[in-house]
């Protein structure tokens, strides 16, 4: 993958591959959704942990004010590291600011961050959007940094409708009122509409790119339909990108 395709990125960090967790107490019933979302993190190898530190850093820190608050985390094609990047970010960002975080799950198509999460929360957004009760009713938390989660909920089938529905945009808005900041899953870009439906309603977009997978086509293709959309592109992961050269060298260059 040329230096030219990575010239698209503000935001980078190798992700490698979402990792098999398993401890002592991960099989056992009792083991709580905090303990899970800390086991994400803490399998993490030193190396992604401090990159996906960096790209918290970069996205929602140091531009202080400037920061979004609320973004969307989807691929340009087809990758299944979205839920597994979208839960480390949230679980980072909620040890590195002082607010709250909810991890919400906007792929309705594919809902995996409550298995991957081994919650067993049943109802969630698509339940919310249905309901008139408070969006908290639907929400879990997750660890002592005040971490959420708003997973996907009951099965839908008609997810247009869903995403361009004015309830839509009521409940997202009552998300950003209850909570500091939203981390939001989507399925790819580049084959659905959601992921900039979604986009419409938040701060903007971080696109996950597969290394020697993504075509640079494909991937400007997508950048373009958001900037159209006037929605921004934060940054984009490279995600499985290997070294033929040592990365320290690398980055030298």
């Amino acid at each position: 993958m040329s230096k030219n395709f990575e010239l698209l990125q503000r935001a980078e960090f190798n992700l490698g591959t979402a990792p098999t967790v398993q401890t002592e107490g991960s099989a056992n019933e009792n083991v709580t959704p905090a303990v899970r979302a800390a086991e994400v993190v803490s399998s993490l190898v030193p190396e992604v942990r401090d990159e996906a530190l960096k790209l918290v850093q970069k996205l929602f820190v140091i531009p202080q004010q400037a920061a979004p608050k609320a973004v969307v985390f989807a691929a340009v094609d087809g990758s299944s590291s979205c839920d597994w990047l979208c839960s480390v970010t949230a679980k980072i960002l909620a040890k590195s600011v002082p607010g709250s975080v909810c991890l919400v799950e906007g792929n309705f198509r594919q809902p995996t961050i409550r298995d991957f999460l081994e919650t067993d929360h049943p109802r969630g957004f698509v339940d919310a959007l249905r309901s008139d009760a408070p969006i908290g009713e639907f929400t879990k938390l997750l660890g002592p940094e005040s971490l959420w989660l708003l997973p996907a909920g009951a099965p839908v089938e008609d997810f247009a409708v869903l995403l361009n529905s004015d309830r839509m945009k009521e409940r997202i808005a009552e998300l950003r009122q209850e909570f500091d900041y939203l981390i939001l899953s989507a399925p790819p870009v580049g084959r659905f509409s959601d992921g900039m439906l979604l986009g419409r309603l938040v701060d903007g977009v971080v696109l996950i790119l597969e290394a020697n997978a993504t075509r640079r086509e494909a991937a400007l293709r997508v950048t373009e339909s958001l900037k159209a959309m006037n929605i921004p592109v934060l940054g984009a992961v490279l995600n499985n990108r290997t070294f033929p050269i040592p990365a320290a060298v690398y980055k030298r260059l």
